[in-house]
């Protein structure tokens, strides 16, 4: 897209002749940039001084929040293939300008602690802005619940259980549970819950073992439907009746789904979030040769599932679209080539997120207007991201330039990070973004990332009251 021009002085970045998408409109107008934030949306804006994009034909989109990620996460005996640097190198080339990651808090270990480690990574890694949820994995008798405070005014105004990885440490049980929703109530904080039900995981997995049943094919039967249903009603339940703020990440099971959405109607502050690779894939993947390549926890489902999920894009059921992105290396995955339970869980996503959701406009499985809610406006206000998630005047200027028009393969050599596969290899796209803004410096543009690493910055967000 070659259209970047200089001219004379006054603002920093003029993007003219697009086509500007919002939540609930889309319309023509250029926007001026001054000093990272928007200072004026309209037509015939002065350009003198200012780097001049022309985004004729093109749409004019805010940048993506992925809210759910796990950069250089230990894992399954390894740590997932992205750092910092690479996954928000990915990120920016994907049209996502803000990545949440989840750091996890283990035995001991303090909230601000282990954030204030990673905050420092991302100053010198971030090629994107960076936020955090934070993992408790364990209370500390109950010093978690008095850091969880100071945790929020620097901050982290989200925290996420697991009903699951009792082997890994980091399983909670309900009492913790129900003592974090409470806290967090208190203190202006939502609760993140991994819902599945680990002893039924637990039986199925031993079952399947003593018959010898150790294809991936039997990942997603030890996991099926009713095992993430259980644990995503169970979650629903407390949260209702201490009625604390609760927010459902990768949502992939349709009866689950449905008590998320029942629980929303009756008044209840539930959120739900889904990942692509629900909606592109289903429990069938677990049988192709590479299906190791697939496994990630909850698994993909069967289709009636995933009609319910989109479904629910659609009429609102579900708040947010993030990726879950925690991918490892083909040889990795290749440990459980023979035992589904030594496959690493997690697939990448983070790059293709945002252009995925996009093309599903353009096909016309929903509106554009809808895919900036679900990936940009509503992840930033559900997590207090308020400089973020929409092309406003005061705000930062994390600005997508989308091409409608352009054709694009996935293949892994064309993406951005440090894996060696992707499980969306070879899916075709119709449209793909072309440019993207960070605060207003560009970092990716036709294909390549143009930014440095340390532009990113930790973000700073506000609490719940």
């Amino acid at each position: 897209m070659d259209n970047l021009s200089k001219e004379g002085e006054g603002m920093d970045l003029i993007i003219k002749n697009g086509t500007i998408i919002s939540p609930t409109e889309t319309y023509q107008a250029d926007i001026a940039v001054k000093d990272g934030k928007i200072v004026s949306i309209g037509k015939g804006l002065p350009e003198e001084g200012a780097t001049v994009v022309d985004a004729k034909d093109k749409l004019v989109l805010p940048g993506a929040l992925d809210v759910h990620t796990h950069l250089a996460m230990p894992f399954g005996g390894t740590v997932s293939a992205d750092s910092y640097m690479s996954g928000t190198r990915a990120a920016a080339c994907g049209g996502v300008t803000t990545v949440f990651d989840y750091p996890v808090q283990r035995k001991g270990m303090s909230i601000l602690g282990l954030i204030n480690e990673k905050k420092s990574i991302c100053e010198a890694e971030a090629c994107v802005d960076v936020a955090f949820h934070c993992c408790i994995t364990d209370l500390n008798d109950g010093e978690i619940l008095t850091e969880m405070e100071k945790a929020v005014e620097e901050g982290i105004t989200s925290f996420k259980c697991f009903f699951v990885y009792k082997k890994e440490g980091m399983m909670v049980d309900d009492a913790t549970f129900a003592r974090l929703l409470l806290r967090a109530k208190e203190i202006g904080a939502i609760i993140n819950i991994h819902a599945e039900n680990p002893d039924l995981i637990d039986l199925n997995i031993e079952q399947f073992k003593k018959e010898g049943k150790t294809s991936p094919w039997y990942h997603y039967l030890s996991r099926p439907e009713f095992v993430e249903a259980e644990g995503d009603k169970r979650a629903i339940h407390w949260a209702k009746n201490l009625d604390s703020p609760l927010y459902i990440v990768h949502m992939a099971d349709k009866e689950g789904l449905e008590a998320a959405m029942d629980a929303k109607r009756a008044g209840s502050e539930i959120y739900v979030e889904t990942c692509p690779q629900y909606l592109e894939f289903t429990s069938e993947v677990y049988k192709r040769e590479d299906g190791r390549n697939f496994v990630c926890s909850p698994p993909m489902k069967g289709q009636e599932s995933q009609d319910a999920l989109w479904k629910a894009i659609t009429t609102g059921g579900i708040d947010t679209i993030a990726t879950d992105h925690c991918p490892f290396q083909s040889y990795e995955k290749d440990w459980g080539k023979d035992d589904f339970t030594k496959i690493p869980n997690g697939c990448a996503g983070i790059e293709t997120m945002y252009p995925y959701m996009l093309a599903a406009a353009n096909e016309g499985k929903l509106s554009f207007n809808k895919v900036v809610e679900l990936c940009s406006a509503n992840p930033a206000r559900i997590f207090g991201c308020t400089e973020k998630g929409s092309l406003t005047v005061g705000k930062d200027a994390d600005i997508v330039i989308y091409d409608p028009e352009k054709d694009f393969k996935i293949t892994v050599s064309a993406m951005h990070s440090d894996y060696d596969h992707t499980i969306w290899e070879g899916k075709e796209l119709h449209g793909y973004p072309v440019m993207t803004f960070l605060r207003g410096k560009s970092v990716y543009q036709d294909g390549n990332f143009v930014g440095e690493p340390g532009w990113g910055k930790y973000i700073k967000r506000v609490g719940r009251k």
